[in-house]
């Protein structure tokens, strides 16, 4: 027998304050929250992204949003990718998807001029 948990709602604007401060707990660098909720093709409302210094560090910080969003919020992410590897942890919370990169491959893929036409705001690095 298979149980599926039930996801409880999810208030957009906490789930990604407490991302961003999950984030800052482990000394993510240059965050950035991009708003894509006025793009038609936008696979999501928002993406934020971030980057670490070391696998290490790109890993500790993913585990870090993980377990905070579990823990304090109840939601579980519809999805990860990139974990064993961790140069892009890819964290999908269907509103919200979270990029954490080690810097060489965030300047790689560049998000950030992909989706230009978001409304960025961007966080202090800490």
């Amino acid at each position: 027998m298979q149980v599926k948990l039930k996801q409880p709602s999810v208030d957009t604007r906490e789930l990604n304050e407490l991302v961003i401060d999950s984030i800052h707990d482990i000394k993510g660098k240059n965050v950035v929250k991009l708003d894509l909720r006025h793009l038609e093709e936008a696979p999501t409302d928002y993406f934020i992204i971030c980057e670490g210094d070391s696998n290490t560090q790109v890993k500790a910080i993913a585990d870090n949003i993980y377990r905070r969003i579990k823990d304090e919020m109840g939601i579980l992410p519809n999805h990860t990718e990139g974990q064993r590897e961790s140069l892009w942890i890819c964290i999908d919370y269907f509103t919200t998807v979270v990029h954490i990169f080690y810097r060489e491959k965030r300047g790689f893929y560049d998000l950030e001029n992909l989706w230009s036409d978001a409304k960025f705001v961007e966080y202090e690095t800490l």
